[in-house]
């Protein structure tokens, strides 16, 4: 690899975990309360899990150049293995059982306002 590609991936990195933290205060400015960022699991990972009212919203987080490329950017693939890391949150938290779970995005674009794709998608069950 060379240090090109390696700069290259590192300011990818920085952009994204700017883009996350960015989702975060945008959600909590919205009346959002973040329950955790970067949940990871072996079946996948979510961004951002969030509560606002009766809703846990499962958020993938999309930073790119433009909405365009960024609304372009999610998966079936990476939509699946959201569900799964969304069924591993729920298995561990069952206080969130009876909440209505909801899958979003938010895409991020310099000099742009996020764009908040509420229930973005449906788990296939």
């Amino acid at each position: 690899m060379t240090s090109r590609s390696r700069k290259t991936k590192r300011q990818a990195w920085r952009f994204g975990r700017w883009a996350e933290t960015f989702a975060a205060w945008h959600l909590r400015l919205r009346g959002y309360r973040i329950l955790a960022r970067g949940f990871r699991t072996a079946v996948g990972e979510i961004d951002i899990i969030a509560r606002r009212g009766n809703t846990l919203a499962m958020i993938e987080v999309k930073a790119r150049g433009n909405l365009r490329q960024a609304a372009e950017a999610l998966g079936r693939r990476q939509q699946r293995r959201i569900a799964r890391a969304a069924a591993a949150y729920l298995a561990t938290h069952p206080a969130c059982a009876g909440l209505d779970v909801r899958f979003d995005v938010l895409l991020i674009s310099p000099w742009r306002l996020p764009a908040h794709l509420a229930d973005a998608w449906r788990c296939e069950k």
